[in-house]
């Protein structure tokens, strides 16, 4: 039996939803371990597209366990919300089939209102965060003032927390010219709103050891991108947690020797959004031409992605960052009406030629790629579910992906839909 980690190998916005999905049909427990609802994951199935931010992918399906833990951070509302929406969607949400890390951090509403204080006070500094108020809540957990889920059980404690947590926001708001915020209302929300937190609330590490001990198949999903990992990725435009696959111990309490293979999710292209550097950005017919075709709209605040050719260089990085030992590629088919297609095989910066990402952001900035050119095949990859089937051009041009990158693609999607999917290494086997 193996446990697999589902990492996004570029600045998020891969395809993990559909991935994870396909892969959940193995799985019997899907793990959610960083990030918060600033991140989303479609799926489409038969025909019913779901629009997650916190659940698990695995929640749409019977019969397996979702698990959201210690990693996350939790809006409340915004959990309760998507749960209720999902349920009017006909799927079965229960304290069954649904776990929720009693360590979990919460997101409230004075960390939204700095998350947007912040972004509008910065100018041209901005980062392009979501304003969803993850940096703050991240910020409190860390400086050891957070509520996490467990406090919602005692009103004396939750009120004894919230003083401290309100202290050091209050003293920043003040500097900056805003209104205090009063705990007393919201002492009293959370409590209104605690029942169905608490409800799925458990010790989750104690969950998976014994879900670990019945030999359960575990998939890890991550959220975002190696690129936006607090660490590794291009700081400071970058999230704020840690979205390599390592995080996936720590993230829901589990060790390391839990996890026995790191699928890296990998576009065809490249996109980003937000904020920050990009070098193989395309501002041309061909850039918009992508955003179209493959329908580049974030999940979660509908913003247009920015789109470039596959960066070669970035994506060997974070496979060596986060130890991927195979890529699923994903929207092949995006590419398969253009002439040419490049691809990123390194630097040229302060004139000389270097083969990896530098950590320094003003020369994250003024890298410029240098490519290798590829023919486009121009005919329909879409649906295809064979290897053999791809066009001779496309063959060629994942092969140059799998070579430059030094890892075994494990699969191809050609559509948005599950079975459109070519498997080539099965990750659970």
């Amino acid at each position: 039996m193996k446990n697999v980690v589902v990492v996004g190998s570029q600045w998020g916005d891969e395809g993990k939803g559909k991935i994870v999905d396909w892969l959940s049909s193995e799985a019997d427990v899907v793990v959610r371990f960083q990030g918060g609802h600033n991140a989303g994951h479609t799926l489409v199935i038969d025909g019913v597209t779901y629009k997650l931010r916190l659940l698990p992918s695995g929640i749409v399906r019977k019969n397996k366990i979702s698990i959201i833990g210690n990693g996350v951070v939790i809006d409340p509302w915004a959990l309760i919300d998507e749960i209720e929406e999902a349920k009017l969607k006909g799927v079965e949400i229960s304290e069954r089939n649904l776990i929720l890390s009693e360590a979990a951090t919460l997101i409230l509403p004075f960390h939204r209102e700095m998350d947007e204080i912040r972004e509008d006070s910065a100018g041209n500094s901005k980062i392009g965060t979501t304003r969803r108020g993850i940096g703050p809540a991240y910020e409190d957990k860390v400086g050891r003032r957070s509520i996490r889920v467990m406090d919602l059980a005692s009103k004396k404690n939750l009120e004894n927390r919230l003083t401290v947590v309100l202290e050091h926001h209050n003293a920043i708001r003040k500097g900056l010219g805003k209104p205090m915020y009063e705990k007393n209302k919201l002492v009293e929300d959370l409590l209104k709103i605690a029942p169905n937190i608490l409800k799925y609330s458990a010790p989750v590490w104690r969950k998976i050891d014994q879900l670990k001990s019945e030999k359960k198949k575990i998939l890890f999903e991550g959220a975002q991108g190696i690129l936006l990992d607090v660490d590794h990725g291009t700081y400071p435009y970058v999230t704020s947690s840690n979205t390599v696959a390592a995080s996936a111990a720590t993230g829901s309490g589990c060790g390391p020797n839990s996890i026995n293979f790191v699928l890296g999710i990998t576009k065809a292209y490249t996109t980003r959004v937000g904020e920050g550097p990009f070098p193989t950005e395309l501002k041309d017919y061909i850039g918009n031409h992508l955003g179209e075709k493959g329908n580049e709209f974030g999940t979660v605040t509908s913003r247009k992605r920015r789109c470039g050719w596959f960066d070669g260089v970035l994506v060997r990085q974070t496979i060596k960052v986060s130890g991927i030992d195979g890529i699923a590629l994903t929207k092949l088919d995006v590419l398969d009406e253009l002439e040419e297609i490049n691809l990123c095989v390194a630097y040229e910066l302060n004139g000389k030629e270097i083969d990896y990402f530098p950590a320094a952001v003003e020369d994250q900035l003024n890298v410029k790629p240098v490519y290798k050119k590829f023919k486009g095949w121009k005919c329909k990859t879409q649906g295809v579910k064979k290897f053999e089937d791809l066009p001779n051009h496309a063959k060629t041009y994942v092969k140059a992906i799998e070579e430059f990158t030094e890892t075994k693609i494990s699969s191809i999607s050609t559509s948005p839909e599950r079975e459109d999917t070519i498997l080539l290494v099965d990750p659970f086997n």
